[in-house]
């Protein structure tokens, strides 16, 4: 049984079917229940925290829970709902209290086994443009780790869309300049997301600004917390994992600074997109007026520990394994792809044509695997679509005289851009399959409209909310001719 919506999909079981087997075992693996689960082990009043699948060994992580006088819990992520019910799964009646902010409709946990505990109360708040939701949540947050003392553990769980999610505008500060810079207002943070969402800036960059405009990412958790003891475990939905970009890092020292984010801005030309508060407050930062974020070998992360328990790799390699089970020659090229959506189609799609024309890097039938995150720059047309439909339908283009190649382009929260898809799927038949249906792939391509197009033609990913999300996936299947 997939997860995958059959009915708005092309039937075709002989090429598709195991296609579909391949994404499912991929998003299993990054279960957020069971990722947590699998790096928590309670031995009586000892909570033992390590990652049998270290991918870098290392020594676990002990906690003396008769030591702490309270525990709290606090979330923010598509994958809060079922990560606070796996660690209350293992810790049980010791929760003291906690708050997990996640999207609309992913409130309820992905393990419907077992429900959150009443004391962690989850609320709904939007992304990826934030919304009041995420700033009352934001500050019910500070509020409740500001009550942490010394003899308290706060554990931490974030996942993707943390970012958005968890909000708390920068308070008002007073500058060296003399100067009183105002509070931001939940309408600055929307203003500066849209911008960065229309220039195509990297979910990095975008972090960059948000922890620069915010109370609580960039380490500002951590310091409402300290001196209390911090654990934090993290889903990775960023390149490479940086610790100070998941969810923009509110509980790990921030290595980014203000003159990194007013370089951001001016890489894309957004200073007048922004609002003038926005700029107002970075402009400050730059000239050194007020404070920057909690930079490394601060003491407030004196009794902090962080871990990945799932993320991009963790993701491909399952998906590697079982392409490997059902008879493809398979290979994880890559988990680091970035880049102009429809550029990274012309790529994928040139290595389909490499396996059929020379048999590398691997014969057919072959399945390569590649992770990451593209970009698409929106400029004056936004269509409806996200950068997985964008990256699928350039990539029906490329493929339309080439059968016995097929892309597929998966975000794996099962929302890509700010639609109800996963993703899609190209083939040969793709472009002519829209036509069909009166549509033109290059003018809704141009129009970053890919959406409506992959639907008429039947590849469209459609899933519902995966309650996870570790980055995108980008699979080439090239089948013996």
């Amino acid at each position: 049984m997939t997860r995958f919506d059959l009915s708005v999909l092309t039937p075709d079981s002989a090429t598709r079917r195991p296609i579909l087997q391949i994404l499912d075992a991929a998003l299993d693996a990054v279960d957020p229940f069971a990722a947590v689960q699998n790096v928590l082990q309670r031995q009586g009043e000892i909570l033992i925290v390590a990652d049998p699948a270290a991918r870098v060994p290392a020594p676990p992580l002990t906690f003396d829970l008769g030591r702490y006088r309270r525990i709290f819990v606090v979330a923010a992520g598509k994958a809060a709902a079922p990560m606070c019910s796996a660690v209350e799964a293992v810790l049980q009646h010791r929760v003291s209290s906690g708050l997990a902010v996640t999207k609309y409709d992913h409130a309820q946990p992905a393990d419907s086994s077992s429900a959150t505990a009443s004391r962690i109360r989850v609320v709904e708040a939007g992304h990826p443009i934030p919304d009041e939701a995420g700033v009352l949540a934001g500050k019910e947050m500070l509020a409740l780790v500001e009550q942490a003392n010394a003899d308290d553990l706060v554990i931490a769980l974030l996942s993707g869309g943390g970012s958005a999610l968890l909000v708390a505008p920068a308070n008002a500060s007073a500058a060296n300049s003399g100067q009183t810079l105002p509070a931001l207002s939940l309408a600055d943070m929307q203003g500066m997301t849209d911008a960065l969402l229309a220039c195509g800036a990297t979910i990095n960059e975008m972090n960059c600004l948000r922890k620069h405009t915010s109370a609580v990412k960039g380490g500002q958790l951590a310091r409402t917390a300290a001196p209390a003891t911090l654990l934090t475990l993290a889903l990775s939905d960023v390149i490479g994992s940086p610790l100070d970009v998941i969810a923009s890092g509110p509980t790990v020292p921030d290595e980014s600074t203000w003159a990194d984010a007013w370089a951001i801005v001016e890489k894309y030309g957004i200073d007048a997109a922004l609002p003038s508060a926005v700029r107002k407050r970075l402009q400050a930062g730059l000239a050194g007026d007020i404070p920057d974020t909690p930079k490394p070998h601060d003491p407030v992360f004196d009794n902090c520990n962080t871990l990945v328990v799932a993320d991009n790799r963790s993701a491909a390699s399952a998906a590697l394994a079982k392409a490997t089970e059902l008879g493809y020659n398979t290979v994880l090229l890559s988990t680091y792809v970035e880049g102009e959506a429809a550029e990274v189609a012309k790529v994928v799609v040139g290595l389909g044509r490499e396996v059929l024309d020379s048999g590398q890097p691997l014969p057919a039938p072959a399945c390569l695997i590649l992770g990451g995150e593209t970009t698409v720059n929106l400029g004056d047309s936004p269509g409806e679509g996200g950068r997985n439909q964008e990256l699928a339908l350039a990539a029906a283009l490329a493929l339309q005289h080439l059968p016995g190649i097929t892309v597929v382009s998966l975000a794996t929260d099962g929302t890509d851009g700010p639609t109800d898809s996963a993703g899609g799927i190209a083939d040969s038949g793709t472009v002519a399959r829209g036509e069909l249906a009166g549509l033109s792939a290059a003018d809704h391509l141009r129009r970053h409209d890919a959406y409506p197009y992959l639907r008429a033609a039947g590849d469209l990913l459609l899933t519902g909310p995966t309650r996870t999300n570790v980055n995108d996936l980008l699979f080439v299947f090239v089948q013996e001719m």
